[in-house]
């Protein structure tokens, strides 16, 4: 299912762009329309030095650049997807325009690509039990927990997730991902590796139910490069397929637990919104 965007983006107009002292052109919620004429409008250009020194998940600087092969957008390009949740989005002297409007920030910030970056996000739900094994209700309605990261760069919660990278599908990203976040398989050891396999395995092929695809607001957006996710869940029903699961945070997570679903979650980007959806799949407590 596709959802489609029912609220201006509010994380990727904040003041500060993330990990950086660059401040964001101010666009208040009337102007972030591309549609809304507002000739003063005048966005900071920054894109980090780390994307610029053309890691291989980067594109390069097109805007002064004559290429021979330039990004071919809106489409898949060789194994990079540049294809978007908003269909066919606009080029503006030849470079992708967020079409969820204007962010107060030109260039590509941290993002590696123009126009769509592709993540993965895995929902890895359970229902909330006593010590006697039975479905902790709210209201009478049963309660869920999520596998949940703490992101080191800014100490928020998160799902463990990340991005796609050119050739791989988001299946086999949420896979990664869970196994390097949630239970640390980059520092296992082989034996540890292959359990932690097996499980996955377990785990990923299991029908999954794909709660979201489209566009994310993210902190990391610019006017010329935002993210785009994919967000499937993976549900415990009996409480057996995720037992044997020893959460241990690694990678790019701090830390990593079993967390309630409900209405307080204050969750990186808008990740909230995820689990809101799922809570409503399941008419459990939120």
């Amino acid at each position: 299912m596709t959802l489609g965007r029912k609220t201006l983006h509010q994380k990727a107009r904040q003041p500060f762009y993330p990990k950086s002292d660059i401040k964001r052109f101010p666009v208040p919620d009337d102007k972030v329309d591309w549609a809304v004429d507002w000739p003063e409008y005048d966005p900071v250009d920054y894109t980090s030095s780390s994307v610029l020194a053309m890691p291989p998940w980067a594109d390069t600087e097109i805007r002064c650049a004559n290429l021979e092969n330039p990004p071919k957008f809106c489409s898949l390009d060789g194994n990079v997807d540049r294809t978007s949740g908003f269909g066919n989005y606009q080029l503006i002297d030849q470079v992708p325009r967020n079409p969820a409007g204007r962010t107060g920030i030109s260039g590509r910030g941290v993002l590696g690509r123009w126009g769509p970056n592709h993540a993965a996000d895995p929902v890895t739900t359970r229902w909330k039990r006593d010590t006697t094994g039975k479905v902790i209700t709210n209201n009478n309605k049963p309660v869920l927990e999520f596998v949940g990261i703490r992101r080191k760069d800014n100490g928020q919660w998160a799902l463990p997730g990340g991005m796609v990278e050119a050739g791989d599908t988001a299946t086999a990203t949420l896979k990664k991902e869970f196994g390097e976040e949630a239970l640390n398989s980059l520092e296992a050891s082989e034996s540890q590796k292959k359990d932690i396999e097996k499980m996955l395995q377990h785990l990923f092929t299991s029908a999954g139910k794909q709660i979201y695809k489209g566009y994310v607001d993210d902190p990391r957006n610019t006017d010329n490069a935002w993210m785009e996710t994919t967000v499937v869940n993976f549900h415990d029903d009996d409480g057996s397929s995720f037992s044997h699961f020893n959460l241990q945070a690694g990678d790019d997570a701090g830390d990593v637990a079993w967390l309630e679903v409900n209405h307080e979650l204050d969750l990186y980007a808008n990740h909230s919104d995820f689990i809101d959806a799922v809570a409503k799949l399941y008419d459990a407590h939120y």
